[in-house]
């Protein structure tokens, strides 16, 4: 049988191990890092466990292909707990407080008790997110390959999205946020996401929640990814761990294998190059062979952004169920990465007893970050010392800002651990310090990027950035697409 190299133990990269060994290939993962997962991982700092990724994940409630996608690569089934989620997050505003509940009547009660004066863009707002619950990630077949029924069969599956795009497909969150009059409505839709989405993601994500379909696994991130890894050995394929590539090993328009960086050639009849696509072509193999749409995408910046994060974790001496959830406040005004905040969020991880000692929990910021945030932590990053003097000041301006908003925190927490967006680039090559792909906004047309690369006939890419938004489901959807390729072959 064929023998597959593919470069990276990601999400991505290992579902189409799994799927590719199961098929009967014969493959090896050569992965960087000591851990497999890329950037669906975790790390323990004090005795606490920080969880890197899963906010929730989509695909959790069973009947879609792509929950049947997750059990078949052993991220779900067996056994596998799930964690309800009960909320997508909370905002506050001028003591005024807005929860946004996996029970969406619960959440238009207190919308309406809150400004009966929005009361038809309430109704609409809950009325298009029911709607938006049907929306899945198409993993049956990479989309250049479906034929006019298999399009058919998807629009049936989520008809109702249809009726979304054409309401709020048009307009992006500052746009949505200001059919609203009440100033805490307006902030919390805001606050969530990063401007310059397009407004039809928030709905779709608190969708995900209200339908049942955002849950998280038990173990988080790190736990999940080592499910997907022993998935992969059981059926008999090897990951090589602290193993960078060099490169592709193209000769006469066709990859031989790869080099890694300690020297050795590998050989190979196929590559799935499963990392981030900007490595891919500028490390791995030749720009020039870049798909069009891609290459589209990298070059206009201001039709195709991306997002990162600079994130904060905490140690906290007690356990306080007021701050189960994500929760956004208001505060005084921090300069982080090159823009100043007045708001931010805290995340509790407590629906995990295990992530911090008896009698503890552990809270997480992210505030979002911009290609500028970015540039002001590239210009940082060389002096090591300077660069992480700035992140454990802004971490110390945080804490002093939670204090405020959480008396009863006062002394009883501290910093365990601060990344950038830097961290990203550090771990995981990842473009401008992304852990999403572009942001598709209202100007840009959105592209779907075949897995295949120009010239090379037995070369081809699993990664979230091939699909915006990205995250999770893309990387699996990715994989199995470059997976099914081969097999095809």
């Amino acid at each position: 049988m064929k023998k597959v190299v593919i470069v990276g133990a990601g999400i991505a990269g290992m579902t189409a191990g799994v799927l590719l060994q199961k098929a009967g290939f014969t493959t090896e993962i050569y992965e960087k890092n000591a851990l497999p997962g890329g950037q669906c991982t975790g790390w323990k700092r004090e005795g606490y466990f920080i969880d890197n990724c899963i906010h929730w994940l989509t695909g959790t409630r069973p009947g879609s292909a792509l929950h049947e996608l997750w059990k078949e690569i052993g991220a779900l089934g067996d056994g596998v707990e799930l964690h309800e989620k009960k909320m997508f997050f909370s905002s506050k505003l001028n003591g005024q407080t807005l929860t946004f509940w996996r029970d969406k009547e619960r959440t238009r009660k207190e919308m309406l008790e809150l400004s009966p004066e929005d009361e038809k863009e309430i109704n609409k707002l809950i009325k298009y997110v029911s709607m938006a619950e049907t929306m899945t990630v198409p993993v049956e077949k990479p989309f250049d390959a479906m034929n006019l029924i298999d399009f058919m069969k998807l629009g049936m599956s989520m008809k109702s999205m249809g009726k979304v795009m054409k309401e709020y497909g048009n307009m992006d969150i500052n746009e949505l946020a200001m059919r609203f009059k009440h100033p805490l409505i307006r902030r919390a839709i805001i606050d969530y996401m990063p401007g310059g989405y397009q407004a039809y993601a928030f709905l779709v994500s608190y969708g995900t929640v209200t339908g049942g379909n955002g849950d998280i696994p038990k173990g988080g991130s790190l736990a999940m990814s080592l499910r997907i890894a022993e998935k992969y050995k059981e059926y008999g394929g090897v990951i090589y761990t602290n193993t960078g590539v060099r490169s592709v090993i193209i000769e006469d328009k066709k990859a031989e294998g790869i080099m890694l960086e300690k020297g050795d050639r590998i050989e190979a009849d196929y590559v799935i190059c499963a990392c981030d696509t900007d490595y891919t072509f500028r490390e791995l193999v030749p720009e020039k062979c870049m798909p069009e749409g891609l290459g589209k995408m990298y070059a206009d910046r201001d039709k195709y952004p991306v997002s990162s994060g600079f994130q904060i974790a905490y140690a906290v001496d007690g356990v306080f169920p007021e701050l189960t959830g994500t929760r956004v406040f208001s505060c005084d005004e921090i300069n982080v990465g090159s823009k100043a905040v007045k708001s931010m969020s805290v995340q509790s991880y407590d629906y995990e007893p295990d992530f911090a000692p008896e009698g503890k929990m552990i809270l997480q910021t992210n505030f979002s970050q911009t290609e500028a945030d970015y540039k002001y932590w590239e210009s940082l990053y060389p002096d090591k010392e300077s660069y992480k003097i700035r992140k454990m000041e802004i971490a110390e301006q945080a804490i002093r800002r939670i204090e405020k908003e959480y008396p009863f925190l006062s002394g009883k927490i501290h910093v365990i651990d601060v990344w950038s967006p830097m961290t990203y680039t550090r771990y995981c090559n990842a473009y401008k310090g992304a852990y999403m792909s572009f942001v598709t906004t209202k100007q840009a047309k959105s592209i779907i990027v075949p897995g295949v690369v120009k010239g090379l006939d037995n070369v081809f890419l699993a990664s979230q950035w091939l699909m915006g938004p990205g995250g999770l489901p893309t990387a699996a959807a990715m994989g199995k697409f470059a997976a099914w390729r081969i097999m095809k072959k």
